[in-house]
């Protein structure tokens, strides 16, 4: 306690580190919420400046820009049916019918509260017990492990935003085929970077760096949006979304109190293994609540509860991705990459060393991500009453605004057209997809799980001798690769049970 006190005072102590505080905090929230830019563009932006600033006020600022930015992408996620992040994908699925519904200050309100409060919480976590906590994670967890926990995420998020079980697996199944393309993480190997179609030989050499996820997101999410409602338009069938300023009331936090708690423990365990971080832990935490909840039928339709779980959960995986940064040197993700990054720049490496020779510096980071996460409130009730009124401008003046900024944040990436062009394919694919009842969401989630996946089982296979029953030789990945293939039997009769049931209702 007394070092944390210690590291608020050093934070709001130094009128310029309140400066750096408060610019990372609104930086990360705009920059989430704009659609084709997200926390790793201003991340890319700042990073070189990080050279002249104190090294504490560096990686303080960027450990705000990622509690912000994570909650950030809710707001065009609820309000536009846009995530500015994987980890903000699940909450469209209920999040943009609210706003459909003219809740819309409900869902923000939701999704404003529960970024706080399992922020709050994974900090509190991450400063009791990181060095713990890390140990135990880099000893339990290998890559038998994290390939289990991935098989067990995709079992259970695998239907999730699609019209049926079936199109869910397809979908997924989509985004692991496009997973391969690029280069063999075992022997690099190039894979579909050449071939033929329709008769036309093709060969790139930029697909040998694979396809990247942001292009895709931004185009299954983004550009699939504005043709559907640019259909809508032509068509005289747009609903035009309804602007609500109310927030969720005390009752209605108290009875999803439970998804809170589940998703705090998902986000936090989901974010402290190196690579997983938020993504998953908001897909299982929205999996899980539709799983538990007695308003199952309700998911997707504009269920408080599928907000409440998927915030909550990707942004307590915020704090316990940083565990495995400091204690052990292990980035979890691209902007605790750049964290690291910063450490060298200023001549530290991340360690168990750090808490000795760097305290001071360890407790600032910890003060700034738990006070960023209470002050995400304040912001985003503020925010919520000023964005929601963007909903009052016509569409058709905001869908080239959208469009320019997604072709921005495509071609920012790497600096390649071809990002664009993958943009503009994945958004009429996307456009496809919600027409056939096939999950866009699902197959972002087979992409950015499935080159993860493949690695962590090429790694898995040789350190097993390439004995496949090896994963269940070790207790905690043997638990959940039962738990996953349970799931998915579980998933199958129930699927199997309803089809049977509508049969007999209809005849």
């Amino acid at each position: 306690m007394e070092q944390f006190l210690d590291g608020t005072f050093n934070l709001f102590g130094d009128g310029q580190a309140v400066l750096i505080f408060a610019l990372g905090l609104i930086g990360g929230m705009l920059f989430g919420a704009i659609p084709g830019v997200n926390m790793l563009t201003l991340g890319a932006v700042l990073l070189p400046f990080t050279i002249t600033m104190q090294p504490e006020h560096a990686v303080m600022l960027f450990s705000v820009i990622y509690c912000a930015g994570v909650f950030g992408g809710a707001i065009t996620a609820i309000l536009f049916n846009i995530p500015g992040a994987p980890e903000n994908a699940p909450t469209c699925f209920d999040g943009y019918p609210m706003t459909m519904q003219g809740r819309s200050g409900k869902a923000i309100g939701a999704a404003v509260s529960c970024s706080a409060i399992g922020g709050v919480a994974s900090a509190v976590l991450m400063m009791s017990a990181t060095g713990l906590i890390a140990s135990w994670a880099v000893r339990a967890f290998g890559p038998q492990e994290v390939f289990a926990l991935i098989f067990f995420g995709l079992a259970v998020s695998a239907s999730i935003g699609a019209e049926n079980l079936w199109k869910g697996w397809l979908s997924v199944f989509a985004g692991l085929i496009i997973a391969t393309v690029g280069t063999d993480p075992v022997g690099g190997i190039p894979r579909f970077n050449e071939g033929s179609f329709f008769g036309l030989e093709f060969s790139s050499y930029y697909l040998s760096a694979g396809i990247h996820f942001i292009p895709m997101i931004l185009g299954f999410f983004a550009v699939s949006e504005v043709l559907t409602q640019a259909m809508h338009i032509s068509k005289g069938t747009r609903e035009r979304p309804k602007a609500g300023l109310d927030f969720p009331t005390i009752a209605e936090f108290l009875s999803v109190r439970w998804t809170m708690l589940r998703s705090i423990v998902i986000g936090f365990f989901a974010g402290i293994l190196p690579g997983i971080g938020a993504t998953l832990a908001a897909f299982l935490g929205y999996s899980q609540a539709h799983r538990w909840s007695k308003k199952r039928a309700n998911f997707g339709k504009g269920e408080l509860e599928g907000v409440v779980a998927s915030e909550t959960a990707n942004n307590a995986a915020t704090g316990a991705a940083m565990i495995p940064l400091l204690a052990l040197g292990l980035p979890g993700g691209a902007l605790t990459a750049m964290i690291m990054g910063i450490f060298q720049i200023h001549g530290m490496e991340p360690g168990p060393l750090i808490f000795v020779n760097s305290g001071d510096l360890v407790w600032i980071t910890f003060a700034a991500m738990f006070w960023a996460n209470l002050f995400i409130i304040l912001l985003g009730w503020l925010q919520t009453k000023t964005v929601v009124q963007i909903l009052r401008v016509p569409f058709r003046w905001l869908a080239p605004g959208i469009l320019l900024l997604a072709v921005i944040g495509a071609y920012a990436l790497r600096n390649l057209f071809i990002d664009v062009w993958v943009m503009f394919l994945a958004g009429i694919v996307g456009y496809l997809l919600r027409r056939s009842g096939y999950s866009a969401a699902g197959v972002v989630l087979g992409l950015i799980l499935g080159k993860l996946g493949e690695s962590a089982f090429s790694k898995s296979m040789q350190l097993m001798d390439y004995n496949f029953f090896g994963f269940f030789e070790r207790p905690i990945s043997a638990l959940l690769i039962t738990l996953g293939i349970a799931a998915i039997i579980v998933s199958i009769i129930n699927e199997i049970r309803g089809a049977d049931v509508q049969k007999a209702l209809m005849d």
